[in-house]
């Protein structure tokens, strides 16, 4: 990276690294006879603040899923993210009793879940 900013992304890259280490996103195996690993990349964002500066790097390691093939690379497809109804439903129950609706992130969220098999 011969970008000014290069120092940045490199420490945005370390951290989602450390990040998945801890919360021990995956095992080293063996490949099996005739498998095909599944590439990767990462994805570079800046973060905008209202002022227009930028205020976070962020960087993403992301599974080039879309090279895997049905019946040969996996058989289901699992992706745990809310059904836009539910979080409507949700809205107008809020609304219904006047509550206060209150927005949080979880920093790194997709790396926690466990999945049993």
């Amino acid at each position: 990276m011969s970008d000014i900013d290069s120092g940045k992304w490199i420490e945005a890259m370390k951290s989602e690294m450390d990040s998945m280490s801890l919360n021990q996103v995956w095992t080293l195996v063996d490949r099996p006879k005739g498998g095909r690993p599944v590439r990767c990349k990462w994805v570079c964002k800046c973060k905008i603040g209202a002022d227009g500066e930028v205020t976070t790097f962020k960087a993403r390691l992301v599974a080039k899923g879309y090279t895997q093939q049905p019946g040969v690379d996996f058989e289901e497809i699992f992706s745990p993210v809310a059904i836009a109804k539910s979080i409507q439903i949700m809205i107008a129950i809020a609304a219904w009793y006047d509550n206060e609706i209150w927005q949080m992130d979880v920093k790194k969220a997709f790396l926690n879940g466990f999945v049993e098999e």
